[in-house]
């Protein structure tokens, strides 16, 4: 019995990746249209203040999620890939299931956290008093819709079109409730409510597709038998730290500037902030797309490609990706205040000093869409945690001497974070690639300690 996952599909990693970037992308691109008309409907109808208290609430549990999930996705593809190779469903689902067991961990490590952070912290936010409950439970409710493991299950299938379905429901669900939240009386609790609820939909349908997609692998019998799933993946627990370490630390460069505008600057900045964020995101939202598609086919090149084809499909990879952030960038540049007057209205248009230096970011993030997986597929996810670790110091140099700018100024700090990401992970990943090309190390890593295998010189 095999799993439900044929569908015809490119013979070349590269075309692999382009295609299912088209199918995300087809479904983004939906998204990303839905987005822009639910983000204008909010900000017309909250106005700048209260969108700023929606942003603070929306960040916070963002920051929260990212610290409190292992990135469980990527252990599924990063180990998965090789047992669906295999066609070894059983191995597939015990990690599968062992992943949605970390999820469950993170996500209760994360409602403790909520609670001190909410409970403890919101004045310093400037958070209104009456969204403080509010705000607790949508960090909550937010923390349980995690979909990281039956994400990396999808992904190891090779199934993206599928994915496309499930994740259509969030911005056509937003867009929904909006349109009946401004109809009938807008406030920042009905927003919050109606987010929370549509992300808890979409995670559970995102496990029934799991489910469909491989019942050999989605089953109960395998969640009893999580515990095998460490013997059967040697290293994977020193790889989920090292992952989750990069992802706070991701988490820590995307949501802390937020956070610290609301907390030094004001809320309506806090507002400001988020909209050109938004927005930068949505320009930039072939990076995410890139980064799925790439992480997927990296780890399934580790395991049936020659040393050679991997590297070409990194170098392949990078220079579509740099390509498109300078597209991206010089769409912000010539008319991103046009696009925050028009979603947000007048009091929005002053953000476009915001929106260059965040986009800026956002498209560093998209040129080094392929140095991360290949860190990873060769055993190397600690290089790109150091990498992080670099840049997350350097945003924090940039915050200290930018902040009394403005929200502008956190922007630029983010954007010199960016920056040093891109440098650095760039270099360790070009030296990765030239071992490889030198056959100094193979693309498949010594399990016992998470390292490149060395061959011989001879």
């Amino acid at each position: 019995m095999s799993a439900k996952f044929h569908r015809r599909e490119s013979n070349s990693p590269l075309g692999r990746i382009l295609q299912n970037t088209a199918w995300l992308l087809g479904g983004k691109g939906f998204g990303a249209v839905c987005g822009l008309a639910y983000l204008a409907i909010q900000t017309r109808s909250l106005g700048l203040k209260d969108f700023g208290h929606f942003s603070l609430i929306f960040g916070t549990a963002q920051a929260l999620i990212a610290l409190a999930s292992f990135q469980t996705w990527r252990v599924v593809v990063r180990y998965g890939s090789e047992h669906v190779h295999q066609k070894d469903w059983g191995k597939l689902g015990r990690l599968g299931m062992f992943c949605g067991l970390l999820d469950g961990v993170g996500a209760i490590i994360g409602c403790g956290l909520a609670a001190i952070l909410i409970y403890g912290f919101a004045h310093k936010l400037e958070l209104n008093p009456h969204f403080v409950d509010v705000a607790f439970w949508f960090c909550v409710g937010s923390l349980w819709a995690l979909v990281s493991a039956p994400t990396g299950i999808v992904r190891a299938l090779n199934r993206f079109d599928m994915a496309v379905y499930v994740e259509a429901i969030v911005p056509s669900g937003r867009l929904a409730a909006s349109l009946a939240i401004w109809l009938t009386g807008p406030s920042v609790g009905r927003f919050l409510f109606a987010w929370a609820a549509i992300d808890i939909l979409e995670a559970l349908l995102y496990w029934i597709m799991a489910r469909r997609l491989c019942p050999e692998a989605v089953n109960l019998s395998n969640l009893r038998n999580w515990r095998k799933a460490i013997d059967e993946n040697p290293g994977v627990t020193r790889f989920v730290m090292q992952t989750y370490g990069a992802s706070t630390i991701d988490a820590a460069m995307r949501n802390g500037p937020l956070l610290i505008v609301g907390a030094w600057v004001g809320t309506k900045a806090a507002g400001l902030y988020r909209l050109a964020s938004q927005l930068s995101q949505a320009l930039s939202k072939l990076s995410s797309l890139l980064t799925r598609s790439v992480y997927a086919e990296v780890a399934r090149a580790r395991v049936s490609s020659k040393a050679a084809e991997f590297r070409k499909l990194a170098l392949q990879t990078s220079k579509i990706a740099g390509v498109a952030g300078i597209v991206v960038v010089t769409v912000a540049v010539l008319l991103g205040k046009q696009m925050l007057e028009f979603i947000g209205g007048d009091d929005f248009e002053q953000g476009a000093a915001i929106l260059v230096p965040l986009t800026l970011a956002a498209c560093f993030d998209l040129a080094s869409v392929a140095f991360e997986p290949v860190l990873h597929a060769t055993g190397r996810a600690r290089h790109s945690l150091v990498a992080r670790l670099i840049a997350l110091i350097a945003l924090a140099i940039g915050l200290v001497y930018l902040l009394p700018v403005g929200p502008s100024g956190a922007a630029w700090a983010v954007a010199v974070g960016g920056a040093v990401s891109y440098i650095v992970m760039g270099l360790m990943a070009w030296r990765t690639l030239q071992q490889i090309d030198r056959n100094e190390i193979t693309i498949k890593p010594d399990p016992e300690d998470d390292l490149p295998v060395a061959d011989s010189a001879v």
